[in-house]
């Protein structure tokens, strides 16, 4: 039921950004997917077991940006500041996402549950992927720097970085660390 599954998941998404979790209905989400609740329950067991597989989506959809971003033609540098800037966009975009990396869950948010990946886990994905993507001597510290610059505009937002600010910070940075 894997149709049923992912349409599911979008009516969830959609209600959770019309309103805070605890006011998500399951017979509305049921009913904005087309199916009846029953088939909901027996996807997902309950809200908690919707809540859970949202979080885990959204974890997926954000590691596929990185992965997309990553896969560009472009010199490392530009990769790089491209991870970061779609850290701090998809963060600012997408709550869940916000939650994930800075692990600050409130009410308003489903609960993560012990499946999904912490703050440090994702850190470290992203860094991999970078990392896997990049060749070699082109260096995780880099990497690591991306990543860090681009949860530290995540977890203390302050002016919003102009267009290019992220590439340009990174760009100078891997040059002197010796990057590509």
């Amino acid at each position: 039921m894997p149709a049923a599954r992912e349409s599911l998941l979008e009516a969830a998404g959609v209600a959770l950004s019309a309103r805070p979790w605890p006011q998500v209905r399951m017979v509305d989400v049921a009913a904005a997917a087309g199916v009846s609740r029953q088939t909901l329950y027996n996807e997902f067991g309950g809200k908690a077991g919707l809540g859970r597989a949202l979080v885990r989506r959204e974890a997926d959809r954000y590691l596929d940006g990185v992965d997309r971003v990553l896969s560009a033609p472009d010199r490392a540098a530009e990769r790089l500041a491209a991870v970061a800037e779609w850290t701090v966009w998809a963060a600012r975009a997408q709550p869940l996402v916000r939650a994930l990396l800075t692990g600050a869950w409130d009410a308003d948010l489903p609960a993560a549950g012990r499946r999904a990946p912490g703050p440090g886990e994702l850190a470290r994905a992203v860094r991999d992927r970078a990392a896997a993507a990049l060749t070699p001597g082109e260096g995780p510290q880099a990497c690591e720097l991306a990543v860090r610059l681009a949860l530290s505009y995540v977890i203390a937002p302050g002016e919003e970085p102009g267009p290019g600010e992220l590439r340009r910070l990174l760009s100078a940075r891997t040059r002197t660390a010796g990057g590509r």
